[in-house]
């Protein structure tokens, strides 16, 4: 990790146990300093402002079970957007079962405007 920046803290973490290619947990934030584009967080646990794993929590996540701003899960997705294959819960959710304010499911949708 290496330091606080302007708007929170710049910097990674990658644990040094691995399954298959991807980190147990990797976390990042902030921008790389080099190439000047946003880090993306990679890893069995992914943390981070853009994360991808198979449990991913970030403003951007993506993975088995996402937990985000925004949200495309497989299994589960949360989020203030959310987008799944199975259970979707957020203010704007699309999945086979999906929870909301605004909700569309394929099998199942409960919120206050549903289809």
């Amino acid at each position: 990790m290496t330091g606080w920046y302007t708007w929170g803290f710049n910097g990674e973490y990658k644990s040094p146990v691995t399954i298959g290619s991807l980190p147990l947990v990797h976390i990042a934030s902030g921008f790389d300093p080099i190439t000047m584009t946003p880090r993306v967080a990679h890893g069995v646990i992914a943390i981070g402002g853009i994360a991808v794993g198979v449990i991913a929590v970030g403003g951007v996540a993506t993975g088995l079970v996402a937990v985000g701003g925004v949200s495309f899960g497989l299994l589960t997705a949360i989020g203030g957007v959310a987008m799944g294959l199975g259970l979707s819960i957020g203010g704007v959710a699309f999945g086979a079962v999906a929870i909301g304010g605004v909700a569309a499911g394929l099998v199942s949708s409960l919120g206050g405007l549903t289809r």
